[in-house]
């Protein structure tokens, strides 16, 4: 069955997730970023995996599916470090992140001013908070 085409930007960022959910990513994080003035895109798609192997899986899942809707190839970064995968599709950007990784660069905190939504079991946009505890 093909995956229907989003008519949104915000519906493209929640597919990114979805495809990400799909491959077992975990700790899913759309941020919304329009309100924030000078955002490098309209939506950020961050999420956690457990493996080098899990970050291709993930963002072979999150191409082809794109592909399909008709978005296009991104811009990827981070192939050859297999720690962190950015795939950019200019109003939607992909974190694709070890866990180690990302606790180290806590991207959630420096867009912390972002509107935040989670996946529901089923792949539904469930409005979340950014946790804004500083940790040493």
């Amino acid at each position: 069955m093909a995956t229907p085409k989003p008519r949104t930007t915000k519906g493209r960022a929640v597919l990114c997730a979805r495809m990400a959910q799909q491959k077992q990513a975990h700790d899913l994080l759309i941020l919304d970023l329009n309100t924030i003035e000078a955002s490098p895109a309209e939506f950020f798609v961050i999420v956690s995996v457990d493996s080098e192997a899990q970050i291709k899986a993930v963002s072979d899942n999150i191409e082809a599916t794109m592909r399909e809707v008709g978005a296009g190839n991104p811009r990827s970064e981070g192939r050859g470090t297999s720690t962190w995968v950015i795939l950019d599709y200019f109003d939607v950007v992909v974190h694709i992140m070890l866990k180690t990784t990302r606790d180290f660069y806590k991207l959630e905190r420096l867009w912390g001013d972002a509107k935040a939504y989670t996946l529901t079991e089923s792949g539904a946009a469930k409005a979340t908070t950014i946790s804004k505890k500083v940790t040493v």
